[in-house]
């Protein structure tokens, strides 16, 4: 009978999964490195010269099919859980293309030549097959090379820091909504088909930055009797032969009976004793306060030249008035980059530099800025599925198998890229699994019984 339950780490899933385990009277203790709760799904606080600034960990939408899930978040943020909506853009060689592709602005926008291009493909494309060797393509044997060049190619190598010849077709399948360039060309046409998640307009969100939902959660589960031990790094794990008999913590040992861990797939490997080359992108996010109270109408710009350092620029204002003082707003550049390179550790004096260059690029006055900025890191923000990567993934999934008293459960732990009502179902089947006295060693990571995983994965 588990008596004890250690909870590793305090993202969407961890804190979920402790909180269910507490609200059936378990004994839980939840251990998180940061000082926080959240993860990724976090939101700092930034008090500047005019006021208070939010920003989030990149940007993030709470929208869920699961009507109990949602439940939950409305009834424990209750009145400041707003209804935003979502408008974007993809900024490309100058132009400014409507996101999702919109027939007029594209016809507006768009050279001669794309257009074109993209005409020809549509006709050749119905006598190729779809290739899905990587990446590339996929994309090209389903929207042609004219798409993929314009709109893939560059965008994809700046975000993941290889060729997209390198990066496996996965990707494309689990975030591209529309299968080729014939759902493209129909998307232009007003439909009253259903829309696909990714192209949601609509999104609930806290008033006071997305890191809110988590908070709620961290103390309700506190309220149930739960402790939760911030400041708290994983250092190492003692492992019997089918148990973790122990994990090593700010050098104190700690036993449990059962284990619910967050940490990444391939951490969890290495400080079980075993070996892993699976590797995430890290993201740097650089935010800015701004004087003007209003940059664009815009969440999010997508910004595929690839000499702009960011793959994304969102205004944080956009998704609560209230994430910026009054009669002021921010910008947040997005800049995937991975722990100890150049853009990692430049410091933010040379980097508000570089950004501003970009920004005026953009056609956004650097001139508005206050001259007060930070940096906030993701070291580990998505997992990074190069070709063979499956393989990889399988094989840390056999090393940790053997453990029956630890499961795994969330993005970076499950190797999966999901979206946080994913991985806030995740650490409720985790715990529902420990209190029926399932065996889900498999079951968090087996393809068929990720139906929630899958079904909610398309581009961001």
């Amino acid at each position: 009978m588990v008596e004890t339950i250690a909870v590793l780490g305090a993202g969407p899933a961890g804190l979920m999964a402790a909180y269910e385990l507490a609200k059936a009277g378990k004994t839980v203790t939840l251990y998180e490195k940061r000082k926080v709760e959240g993860g990724l799904c976090g939101t700092t606080v930034f008090e500047g010269k005019h006021g208070t600034y939010r920003f989030d960990f990149g940007g993030h939408r709470f929208i869920t099919h699961d009507p109990d899930l949602l439940q939950l978040v409305e009834d424990l943020v209750g009145d400041d859980l707003l209804t935003a909506y979502r408008k974007s853009v993809i900024r490309f060689r100058g132009r400014t293309y409507a996101y999702p592709l919109a027939l007029g602005n594209l016809l507006k926008t768009a050279p001669t030549a794309l257009l074109a291009g993209a005409g020809l493909d549509l006709a050749t494309l119905p006598f190729q097959k779809p290739d899905n060797t990587s990446f590339a393509t996929w994309i090209e044997s389903r929207f042609g090379k004219t798409l993929y060049r314009n709109f893939f190619e560059g965008y994809t190598a700046k975000l993941w820091g290889i060729d997209p010849k390198n990066l496996s077709a996965d990707w494309a399948s689990q975030r591209i909504s529309l299968l080729d360039l014939k759902d493209v060309a129909r998307r232009l046409l007003p439909t009253r088909d259903a829309t696909p998640r990714t192209y949601a307009h609509s999104y609930r969100y806290p008033k006071y930055g997305f890191g809110v939902i988590f908070e709620k959660i961290a103390r309700e589960f506190e309220r149930l009797g739960g402790t939760i031990r911030y400041g708290t790094q994983i250092d190492g794990i003692e492992c019997g032969q089918d148990r973790i008999t122990a994990i090593f913590a700010n050098g104190e040992k700690i036993i449990a009976d059962q284990y619910l861990s967050t940490i990444s797939l391939p951490d969890m490997v290495r400080l079980c004793g075993g070996t892993s080359t699976l590797k995430f992108r890290g993201v740097r996010f650089f935010c800015m306060p701004m004087e003007t109270d209003n940059i664009s109408d815009n969440t999010w710009q997508y910004l595929s030249d690839p000499h702009i350092m960011a793959t994304r620029l969102q205004e944080p204002k956009r998704r609560s008035p209230y994430m910026a003082p009054n009669g002021h707003s921010s910008l947040m550049l997005e800049i995937p980059c991975d722990p100890g390179s150049d853009l990692w550790t430049m410091e933010d004096a040379d980097l508000f530099k570089r950004a501003c260059i970009d920004l005026d690029r953009l056609g956004v006055p650097s001139r508005q800025a206050t001259g007060e900025y930070f940096s906030t890191f993701g070291a580990q923000a998505y997992p990074l599925m190069s070709v063979g990567y499956e393989i990889e993934r399988e094989k840390a999934i056999a090393y940790l198998n053997p453990f029956n008293n630890l499961i795994q459960c969330g993005r970076q732990a499950t190797f999966r890229y999901i979206f946080t009502d994913t991985a806030m179902e995740m650490g409720q089947m985790a715990a529902r699994a420990v209190l029926n006295g399932q065996d889900c060693r498999r079951a968090i990571f087996d393809h068929r019984n990720e139906r929630t995983v899958i079904e909610t994965q398309s581009v961001a």
